[in-house]
């Protein structure tokens, strides 16, 4: 397959450390090869898989196109809210035909994997399907080599529907139900984690020759989600659990750890790095030899390239190339060595989706003659729109977040700019349509806690009727949206995006 040429300014941002330096193949014609990820079917503990999952190649490991499916157009985010909108006939169309809508840009995605191959280029990026399970994610990130960090028996279903190897799986939940433990079993699913001493039993009794990792607790004090309060063995726990593994014959293989979704101190890697290679010699006390390292989630996309400049450095520290690389002293037996993945969810979907909300009433506060001055800290005008918390807001409860709406149309006329930060018009002072006034936002549902924003400084020109748009919510929305009061989920316009990186990921999704 022939690909177009990448600009040097999909390249140019330099990583940290040794992670950094990645070649990147340049053939004839001056065609820069993609960056794939490292292929995770070499991994040493897959071994006993290979015969009942060949090895991934375009032939076997070929995903079909998705009958069924929503078209992917091409264009930005701009041109598309464009096109949608002039489809739209607030005044004429049927129920449900001004819904709220999202834009999806693949290349987007696309250009976070560069990102990550640029910074980390060994550690081999496992994505969190949880995070957004959207089919034509998963196919791209399929054809970029990655592998796929599921939590339940859904997830695995999603992305073997698309015909990915399930070598290519780790079952990253410590406490897993029992059929869906079987179903793993059978669907040659061979690597998951594990925390406590009843989970060893039951992968005994229902999938006993599956691939273990101990999932250690680390320090998640500095994340928006602390996930360290229901998952983690502490460390001092973990010899019990190695000796119970011994006992039961089980294959524990490595370690992993999660600092916590949405991490926002670099150093919490440095420490749980720390930690687990404090594990790892407890594992070759108990008689194992580790060659897997899964440094979890928690990557952002406003601090990767910071993240990336600990964690390197710490792994190389802790897990130097004389005691972990193929030959070193701690992985006698091992010949790929130490192999390190992670599980980046928000990372790679953050800033590929854009949503687009109707304003679909309003309730303006009526002055008095005691309102001398408006208070710029007390709402003037209450928006409804329609999606909120019980749709793709949820992430505002779940995942800690606050939204930050831009104006869409002003006065039913076309007047975002993505350049211009939130409210997303160019205020001047002399246009009343553009004086802002502070706002609340709320969605669309009959339950007083579906409040978007409390406080939100917007222009006084909206109307009923114009629309709003909220940029980076790719993670953690429309995965966990409900259709409470019966209202629809917002649907998805999936955009290649523009430029030369639009026909990079057109060659990616036709293969």
């Amino acid at each position: 397959m022939s690909c177009c040429i990448l600009t040097r300014s999909d390249l140019d941002a330099p990583g940290p450390s040794r992670y950094a330096q990645q070649s990147i193949a340049v053939g004839h014609s001056r065609h820069l090869s993609l960056p794939m990820a490292a292929p995770y079917v070499a991994l040493p503990h897959q071994q006993r898989l290979r015969a009942d999952t060949p090895p991934l190649d375009d032939e076997n490991d070929h995903i079909k196109p998705l009958d069924g499916h929503k078209p992917i157009f091409h264009g930005g985010f701009d041109s598309q809210l464009k096109q949608v909108l002039r489809d739209i006939d607030i005044h004429g169309c049927e129920a449900n035909g001004e819904n709220a809508f999202f834009v999806a840009d693949l290349s987007e995605v696309y250009r976070q994997h560069l990102r990550w191959m640029r910074a980390l280029p060994r550690i081999v990026p496992f994505y969190a399907v949880k995070c957004n399970p959207d089919p034509y994610v998963l196919q791209l990130l399929a054809r970029l080599g990655t592998g796929f960090d599921c939590a339940s028996n859904g997830e695995i279903e999603a992305v073997l529907k698309l015909g990915i190897n399930p070598a290519r799986i780790i079952y990253a939940n410590p406490c897993k139900a029992a059929s869906f433990v079987r179903h793993a079993a059978a669907n040659n699913v061979g690597l998951t984690t594990f925390d406590n001493v009843d989970e060893l039993d039951k992968m005994k009794r229902y999938h006993p020759s599956c691939k273990l990792v101990v999932r250690i607790l680390t320090d998640d004090s500095k994340s928006a989600c602390q996930l360290g309060l229901k998952f983690g063995a502490p460390l001092d726990s973990v010899p019990r659990l190695l000796q119970r593994a011994r006992e039961l014959d089980l294959d524990v293989v490595g370690v992993s750890f999660h600092v916590g979704s949405g991490c926002y101190d670099p150093d919490s890697f440095r420490d749980a790095v720390h930690r687990a290679r404090r594990a790892f010699d407890m594992g070759k006390e108990a008689g194992y030899i580790f060659d897997l390292l899964d440094v979890g989630g928690g990557f952002g996309h406003d601090n990767f390239e910071m993240v990336a400049g600990v964690l390197g450095p710490a792994i190389d520290h802790y897990f130097p190339d004389e005691d972990f690389a193929p030959g070193g002293k701690q992985v006698a037996g091992k010949p790929n060595g130490l192999r390190i993945i992670a599980e980046p969810g928000r990372f790679y979907v953050h800033s590929a989706f854009a949503l687009a909300t109707n304003i679909i009433a309003a309730r303006r506060g009526e002055p008095t003659a005691a309102d001398t001055e408006p208070e710029n800290d007390k709402p003037q005008v209450m928006y409804y729109q329609n999606d909120g918390l019980y749709g793709s807001f949820n992430c505002v409860i779940f995942d800690h977040v606050t939204v930050h709406p831009k104006v869409l149309t002003l006065g039913h006329e076309y007047a975002y700019e993505p350049t211009i930060v939130s409210p997303g018009v160019a205020v001047d002072s002399g246009d009343e349509a553009k004086e802002l006034q502070p706002c609340s936002v709320w969605g669309p549902t009959c339950d007083s806690i579906d409040c978007v924003r409390d406080l939100v400084h917007l222009p006084k020109g909206l109307k009923v009727g114009d629309w709003l748009v909220y940029e980076n919510m790719g993670a953690y929305t429309i995965c966990a949206a409900s259709t409470f009061n019966g209202i629809r989920r917002s649907e998805i316009r999936y955009t290649l995006g523009e430029g030369q990186l639009a026909e990079t990921v057109k060659h990616l999704m036709l293969q």
